[in-house]
């Protein structure tokens, strides 16, 4: 499936798998989410609003690496063209003005179009839809001949089964 699957598609992929992620938990990551000194991922709110962390694969670090410095390029073509702040909760643009300056806000999978900002009112990306990434792994699954119904979540379950075989068999 994997190798149907191209550049931020196919690292999104590696994430559902690779550290059990459900697609809006993987969708939602920003810069600040991820510590690759202790190859740690931060899920802010994941299922039932509850925070947790979940451990990165080191072979995802340069991919990641690599689509961190493509949001922060995308940024800069934004600051340039007048519209370069990041998206960050209306409570903390409140509290601290400057907050949608910090690149460290910025999400991983930044949508190709700018929105405005619900409550202050600025231009700035929002992640990727997930209808984005589905159609992307529904053309995947039509290369690989798979018959039956895939799913971005399958890749959370693939990752668990794998995890308790290996521990048990």
């Amino acid at each position: 499936m994997l190798s149907h699957l191209k550049g931020k598609y196919w690292l999104i992929t590696a994430l559902l798998y690779g550290c059990g992620l459900r697609i809006n938990e993987a969708l939602k990551l920003r810069v600040k989410d991820i510590n690759f000194d202790n190859h740690t991922v931060f899920i802010f709110r994941g299922k039932g609003g509850k925070d947790r962390y979940s451990i990165l694969p080191e072979t995802l670090d340069g991919a990641l690496k690599a689509q961190i410095e493509s949001a922060k390029k995308l940024h800069q073509l934004d600051v340039t063209r007048r519209y370069g702040l990041t998206s960050s909760p209306a409570s903390l643009v409140r509290k601290y003005g400057n907050a949608t300056k910090d690149l460290s806000w910025l999400y991983i999978f930044p949508s190709s179009i700018r929105c405005l900002h619900p409550y202050d009112g600025y231009a700035f990306r929002h992640h990727i839809h997930e209808t984005a990434y589905r159609k992307q792994l529904r053309q995947a699954v039509i290369k690989t001949g798979i018959a039956k119904r895939v799913t971005a979540h399958i890749f959370r379950h693939l990752k668990y089964t794998h995890v308790i075989g290996t521990k048990y068999w």
